[in-house]
């Protein structure tokens, strides 16, 4: 399902308006999505949801659920299967046609928040052809991606970043397979984004997530408190 998909009623689209005046950060993994909108929302006193923490907690019922009634397994895969036997291009295949299901669950929990405000959405689901639809302007969302140096950058000094959390036949397979799966999973967001006129962020660790930070304010600046309104 995709947000075309959706009961034409705003009042069920959209019951306190909050998908319409949202800004959505979206992009390749270890980009610093996270910590730009953590810093965005201490400076101007907006709300943040992060994608990455609900979809990885608050959906899984809703995931089991899914599996269910398409006659699925209801446990998870074995993790071999995911990470070590599979080429990065058949997980980055599978990803990408899995964002729209998981999309959805976010925008429900999206649509029963309130705020005076406009909410910041971020997270690697956030796919540029998903939001597109539903947002009046292209400068309510930016696209963040990490450069490959930076990537390995994070491998080496961010301890989440090369955590898998099961046991797996060979670690530095799996390890491989993710960092190429993710690069092919930001390219195809790069690409989405450059088409629909959307933003595209790159990090190259030349910044601190401050400077990042400043930079997505300003293309933010038409909808956040305080900033010129100029667009």
């Amino acid at each position: 399902m995709t947000p075309r998909d959706l009961p034409a009623n705003d009042d069920v689209r959209d019951p306190f308006a909050t998908l319409r005046r949202a800004l959505w950060i979206g992009g390749g993994q270890w980009a610093g999505k996270s910590t730009v909108a953590r810093l965005l929302a201490v400076q101007y006193g907006i709300t943040v949801y992060h994608y990455d923490y609900h979809d990885a907690r608050g959906h899984n019922d809703r995931r089991i659920a899914r599996r269910v009634s398409l006659g699925e397994p209801a446990a998870d895969p074995d993790p071999d299967q995911v990470w070590v036997r599979s080429t990065p291009e058949e997980m980055a295949a599978e990803t990408l046609t899995g964002f729209p299901v998981r999309f959805e669950w976010a925008l429900d929990d999206l649509r029963a928040l309130v705020s005076g405000l406009p909410i910041m959405a971020e997270g690697w689901g956030l796919r540029p052809e998903l939001v597109a639809p539903i947002i009046d302007s292209p400068r309510r969302m930016v696209v963040m991606v990490p450069t490959p140096e930076f990537r390995r950058h994070q491998l080496h000094h961010l301890p989440r970043a090369s955590a898998f959390g099961h046991e797996l036949s060979d670690p530095a397979r799996a390890q491989a397979n993710r960092v190429a799966r993710d690069a092919l999973v930001a390219e195809d967001a790069v690409r989405t984004a450059r088409r629909l006129g959307i933003r595209v962020v790159e990090v190259d660790g030349s910044r601190d997530a401050a400077a990042i930070a400043e930079i997505v304010a300003d293309h933010f600046s038409p909808y956040l408190p305080g900033r010129d309104r100029r667009a």
